[in-house]
Order: C-alpha cells, then structure tokens, then sequence
C-alpha cells in the first residue's frame, strides 16, 4: 500500500511538468489550422471506451469529470487519482494521396477525495484544444523571368502549433437527497501560432532571395471557464438506478489580442492587431445512465456547443479583425455500456468491459464548407490491479477508430486507430485503523 501511495503522490505533480509537451504533441491534422484547434476528447480511463457518455454516471470509486455533481458521491475513505495518455496511428488522404501520421498526447491527470459531509472535491489537468501541423500547397505558376526566360512557380509552406490547456477544480454537493450540484473552474492557457513562407523556385532552384515568412499570426491566451452541473438519481427497483444529469458552460470573451506580421518581398514589416477576437462558447449537455447491479451500465449523453456566435481573427484588404461566420453550433451523441460479469467474484470476472460510440457534427467552417464530422468507436476493459490490500485500483486499457470525414469534394479525410492506457488508483487514505 505504501508504494502505491508513493506513485499516486508523484503523478499527482504530473500536471506541472507534462502540459508543455502535451501542448506541442497533441494532433497532427491539417484541420487544427482553423479556429483554436482541433478540440480534445473530455473523457478519461472509465468512459473513454464508453464512447465519452458520463453525465448520468455516478460511481463512488470512480471520478467522473465529464459532470462536477458527481464528486458528491466520492467514497468518503478514499482518494482517487487518474491519469492516462493516447496514441494515434493514422492517414490523411485527399483523393488518390496519402500521408501517414501519428501523435501522442496526455489526455488527462485527475484527482479527487471526499472533504466533508455530502461534498467531495476534484482537481487535474487536460487539454482542451490542439495546434499542429505541417503541409505545403500545389505549386502555382507566378511568371517568367524576362531576362532568363525561366519560369516562376511559388509554392506556400503552412505551419501552425499551439493549444489551449485546461487546469481545473471542483466540487460536488450533495444538496438534497436525491439531487447533487457541482462545478468545475478552469484556467486555460496557451498560444495560438500560424505561419506561412512562400518559396519561389526559377527553373527548378529555389530563390532564396525571395524565401520569406511573409504572414505570421500569433497570440498567448490565458482566460478562464466555468461549467455546472447537476444529478439526479432514481431509484427504479431494488437492484436498478436510473440517473439524470445535465451540464452548462458558460461562454465570453477572450481578452488576449491576436497580432498579424506581415513581411513583404522588399523586407518591410507591417504589423496589424485584432483586439479581443477569440471566444468560449456556452455549452449545454443532457445525459441519462441506468445501473443495474454493479454489473451493467449503460448511457446515453446529447451535447450542444454554440460556437455560432464565437469569433475568430480574420484578415481582410486592409485590417485583421475579428469576425463571425467560421464557426458552427456543435452538436455531439455519445452512447457507451460497460459489463461486469461478477464485480466480487474471480479476477477475470471482475474485469470491467466496455465499449461506445460518438458521432459529432463539425465545430467551424473550411474556405466556407462545413469542417469534418466526427465518428468514434471504442471498446476497452478496466483490469483489476491485483494485491491483497487493493481490488479497487485498475488498469484501464481500450482500441478505438476515429474518422473525421470531408463534408465538401476536395477536403482532406482523416483515419485514426487509436489506443488509450491509463490507470485508475483508488486507495483508502483515510480510513482510521485501530491497533489491538
């Protein structure tokens, strides 16, 4: 026990240490060049392979981030901690090319214990959105050198990383007997970067007099975000539970500017500023999940992000401004189940089995199409970690496949297998043991 107690205090400091190569690992996908990123996947260990559904799901030997409500009913001897990262293997493709890609990122770093009567209190680290990639365009004829005949064809370099993390805390209160209240305040910081460097090429050789980062969009965000949430859980028979439970983000104004250099082939600067041009959006989320026993499980979760309203920095003739119309309301349908075929039996009975799905409509618009929709498709198992002092801890394992398909001819498809590891440490901390 005091070694598992060691671990979980050294991955508790995780969060100060992996948020920085989180940052510049977390996607590889030429869609992370529009808006703030690409967004991150909120779920954790339990849920991930449950297709992401957690707003219903009230488990006191878990932490369930996806609803703060349920931090009320946190074991009140134990402290929990989560953390666990995913691996991408995949392929662009645009008609008949293709490019493999790969990523790694930390998903998530969690803790969470019971603090006093009814309450039960969470905190951690995860990222909420993704810059990265790397591509270059068709080359395009320019003109023809009069002196040499030569002709002149450009080409532009794209180039973007960044993204926003998201640190947090929250509570849960159990307010009344059947209805628990909870939020989650986060700060989120990062940097918004994007560039593009034209090469001109005579005849095949690249001029290097005319190789210059001729745009470079910038900003360092730091902003906040607040979410609430509530459950309520109805008891259907003696051995069945059906539990509600909602959630709402609230959406504002990011106050950092945005900055575009402008560099000319002559060498002169020009500098232009778009003051306060990003946004949060409002969010509102609705989910049921039925418990049968300790050993069925089953949810289903609808969310609503009303990225609508949001801006974005654009550049227009003679200014960088901030403009509606890049993005979309985001709608996501989440449904997951997880079996435990013995929760007190043999070790291979008590091994957690799940398996989801998600589809979600695009988040921002692509040169004036719709972006990518998003189908996941997961299945894991939560694996007891075995020792005489500990059947609560487990191993969290899952596989998963993740399209994100072009909604216009001519957009870039995307395939990803995907593998999740984590690991779920619930130790009781503070049980009070007597000596005879």
């Amino acid at each position: 026990m005091k070694n598992l107690k060691l671990l979980a205090f050294l991955l508790l400091l995780a969060p100060c240490s992996l948020p920085l190569r989180a940052q510049s690992a977390g996607t590889i996908s030429s869609y992370s060049r529009f808006g703030l990123g690409v967004l991150h996947d909120q779920s954790q260990g339990f849920n991930k392979t449950m297709g992401g559904v957690g707003l219903g799901i009230r488990l006191g030997n878990r932490l369930n981030v996806t609803n703060p409500a349920s931090y009320s009913s946190i074991d009140s001897l134990s402290l929990i901690l989560d953390v666990g990262m995913t691996g991408a293997f995949g392929k662009m493709s645009q008609g008949t090319k293709q490019e493999g890609i790969n990523s790694a990122t930390l998903d998530y770093v969690h803790a969470g214990m019971h603090i006093a009567k009814r309450l039960g209190l969470a905190f951690g680290y995860m990222p909420y959105t993704s810059i990265g990639y790397q591509f270059v365009s068709p080359e395009t004829v320019v003109t023809k050198d009069v002196n040499t005949t030569e002709t002149i064809t450009n080409t532009n370099n794209y180039y973007g990383s960044g993204g926003l993390n998201q640190a947090y805390i929250g509570v849960g209160w159990r307010a009344f007997r059947n209805i628990s209240v909870g939020a989650n305040v986060s700060f989120l910081w990062g940097e918004y970067a994007h560039s593009l460097t034209p090469e001109f090429r005579e005849g095949g050789v690249t001029s290097s007099s005319f190789s210059n980062t001729i745009k470079n969009y910038s900003a360092s965000l730091r902003t906040y975000k607040i979410d609430l949430g509530i459950q309520y859980p109805v008891r259907l028979t003696r051995q069945d539970w059906l539990n509600f439970g909602a959630t709402v983000g609230l959406g504002h104004k990011i106050a950092q500017d945005a900055t575009l250099l402008h560099f000319t082939i002559k060498g002169d600067t020009t500098s232009f500023t778009a003051s306060s041009p990003f946004d949060l959006p409002y969010t509102f989320a609705f989910g049921a999940a039925w418990q049968h026993k300790n050993t069925l499980l089953v949810g289903a979760d609808v969310h609503y992000e009303r990225w609508g309203k949001c801006r974005m920095p654009i550049e227009t003739a003679s200014a960088f401004v901030p403009m509606e119309g890049y993005y979309k309301d985001m709608t996501k349908i989440a449904v997951g189940s997880q079996w435990t075929p013995n929760p007190y039996g043999k070790f291979w009975e008590r091994i957690q089995y799940r398996a989801g799905i998600n589809f979600a409509t695009p988040y921002l618009k692509v040169n004036g199409h719709d972006g990518p929709y998003e189908l996941r498709m997961s299945m894991g198992a939560g694996i007891p970690i075995i020792n005489k002092h500990n059947n609560r801890s487990i191993v969290n394992v899952g596989v998963g496949w993740l399209r994100r398909s072009a909604s216009a001819a001519g957009m870039i498809k995307e395939d990803y297998f995907v593998l999740n590891l984590g690991m779920t440490f619930n130790e009781r901390w503070f049980m009070k043991y007597k000596i005879e």
